[in-house]
Formats: structure tokens, C-alpha cells, sequence
């Protein structure tokens, strides 16, 4: 039987043509690439041993029994169903943090935005208003805390400026009820950070809408609505991120004002998620379970992120954005 072939096709000029060869780096771009990956090599090195392998390691101790003395014995999604089903103290710390969050962040913005655009204006010593404003925030947390603990003592400047009115002044980190608007107003010391951002962004406006406003007979207060925080709203939701995760992570600040031994009262009304997570971890030696807890407070930060995100196209204004 016999059997046939088709010839066949003869190649083409682009089958015919070698495949394109990657070219050599030169001997100067090498020295380049290698002084690149040179330089970013702590940054990669810092964040593999002190971040990414921490958090994976977090991970597995999660679902473990672990004290750092024995080893680690498996216990699966125990801790995490011990702190959302079994533990009261968890959900307190929750709800302070969130209390805490829910007015700090928000004073936070407004402050920042009435000092910035204060600071906006012609006004004598401009400059050494800004730099008054910001110092704070160049202070340590630490620093910040003993200077706040002064003031919020029952004979600080605080309660003696209520007293030229007749109010007698409260226990601020002694009395429950009010430790935590004593934290929510040391959160407000460092509101300068947020006002020079939003001052830079005032700074950037084009000068021609306030001129066109003017024209058009605007008075100050509408341009300030207007066309002011239109602009200012990528800065506003950047400092309202930023404001979110240092607020749900907030530690220095309640485990040097309001020691636990000293004043269980007060650390009780203010005891927030990241005192607490310390605490099962260096005080009870409960590493597994501390590590269920950081996770959850990274679920609780995720959700509110992802929320404040899916809420951008309603209220932030991009200047290149066209809606």
C-alpha cells in the first residue's frame, strides 16, 4: 500500500531569522546592577529576618500552645476561638480601642485641618508657628508620655486651668471614666504631622480657582469648601489610613501612663489590644495565644482599611481624575 506525503512548506524569511538573542550587559551596567542589588540588599535582608519571618513564624505559633520555654504543642484554631468565644478581657480591649479609634482619628483631621489652614494665611511668624506645631511630633512617644503624665496629675496645669473657672479637675489616669479621654487627648500632641502634609497640599492649589471664585463673588467660606478640601482629600484619607492603624495599635502611651500593678482600675478602663497582646506574651507567657490576638488585630486593621478604601470614589478628588 502505498502511502503519500505533502512536500512540505518551504520556511519563511521570519522562521528562517535566528530567535532575538538577549544582549550583554555592558561592564558598566553590571556594575550598576550590582551596586543596586548591593545597596538594597539591608533593606531585603532587614526585611526577611525582622519582618516577613517573624510574621510567618507568628503564623504557626498561632495555632500552637507555646510559652517560648517548651516546645510548641498544635492546638489548631483554639486560641482564636478562646479570644472571640472565651475571653471577656478580649473583647474589652476591643471595644477601648475602637473607642479610642473612633474619636482620635476624626480630632486628629479636623485639628490638623483648622491648624493648617490657620497656617495658610499672611499672618507674623508663620514660620515659627509651623515649626512649634510640628516639633511636637519629633518628640518620642516616651518623652511625650512622662511630659503628659505631669499634666494630667491631679495638681498639673490642666486641672488648675479648670480651677480659674470653679470645676474641680478629675484623677485623669487614676479615675476609670476618664482615661481614656486623657489618651484621646495626648493622641492630639501629635497633630502636626497631619498639618504640614495638609498645608503642602494647600500650598499646591492653583491660584486661578480662588481667583475665578472671587469673580464670581465666593466668599471665603465657600471656597474653602468648595475648592480647599476637594483638593485636600487624597491628604485627608492618607492621614485618615495612617491615623486608623497608629490608633488600633496604640501601646506606649497606656503601658507607661497607666501602669497595671499600680492602678488596675485605670488599666482596666484603658486597656487596649496591643497591652493586652504584650501582656499575655511577656506576662503570662501565653506566646500562642498572644500571636492569635495579633492576628486578629491585623483582621481588625484590614477590615477598616479595605472599608475606608471602597469609600474613596464617593469623597476623595483626584486632579487627574475625571468623574
Amino acid at each position: 500500500m502505498a502511502t503519500s506525503t505533502a512536500p512540505k512548506a518551504a520556511p519563511t524569511a521570519a522562521e528562517k531569522a535566528p530567535s532575538p538573542r538577549k544582549p550583554k550587559l555592558s561592564k558598566r551596567r553590571r556594575r550598576e546592577a550590582l551596586s543596586f542589588y548591593l545597596f538594597i540588599s539591608p533593606w531585603v535582608v532587614g526585611f526577611l529576618v525582622f519582618l516577613l519571618g517573624p510574621m510567618i513564624a507568628s503564623v504557626y505559633y498561632s495555632l500552637t500552645d507555646w510559652d517560648s520555654f517548651n516546645p510548641p504543642k498544635w492546638v489548631g484554631f483554639q486560641n482564636y476561638v478562646t479570644a472571640l468565644t472565651d475571653d471577656p478581657v478580649f473583647w474589652k480591649a476591643l471595644w477601648n480601642t475602637f473607642y479610642y479609634a473612633a474619636i482620635s482619628v476624626p480630632l486628629g483631621l479636623v485639628l490638623g485641618l483648622w491648624l493648617a489652614n490657620l497656617l495658610n494665611k499672611q499672618v507674623r511668624a508663620r514660620k515659627l508657628f509651623r515649626t512649634l506645631i510640628y516639633l511636637p511630633t519629633l518628640i518620642p512617644l516616651v518623652a511625650t508620655a512622662m511630659i503628659f503624665r505631669m499634666v494630667l496629675a491631679p495638681n498639673g496645669p490642666i486641672n488648675d486651668f479648670l480651677g480659674l473657672f470653679g470645676l474641680s479637675g478629675p484623677n485623669w489616669l487614676l479615675d476609670g471614666p476618664w482615661v481614656k479621654p486623657a489618651l484621646i487627648l495626648m493622641s492630639a500632641w501629635g497633630a502636626g504631622a497631619a498639618t504640614v502634609l495638609l498645608l503642602a497640599a494647600m500650598k499646591g492649589i492653583p491660584r486661578e480657582l480662588y481667583e475665578a471664585a472671587e469673580v464670581d463673588g465666593a466668599s471665603a467660606t465657600r471656597q474653602f469648601w468648595s475648592i480647599t478640601l476637594p483638593h485636600l482629600t487624597p491628604i485627608i484619607f492618607f492621614n485618615l489610613i495612617m491615623g486608623l492603624i497608629n490608633a488600633f495599635q496604640i501601646f506606649s502611651q497606656v503601658y507607661i501612663l497607666i501602669p497595671k500593678g499600680k492602678n488596675p482600675a485605670g488599666y482596666d478602663a484603658a486597656q487596649t489590644m496591643v497591652p493586652l497582646l504584650f501582656d499575655q506574651a511577656f506576662s503570662y507567657y501565653r506566646m500562642g495565644y498572644a500571636s492569635a490576638i495579633s492576628w486578629l488585630l491585623f483582621l481588625v486593621i484590614l477590615v477598616f482599611t479595605v472599608i475606608a478604601f471602597r469609600t474613596t470614589r464617593r469623597w476623595v478628588f483626584y486632579e487627574t481624575e475625571v468623574k
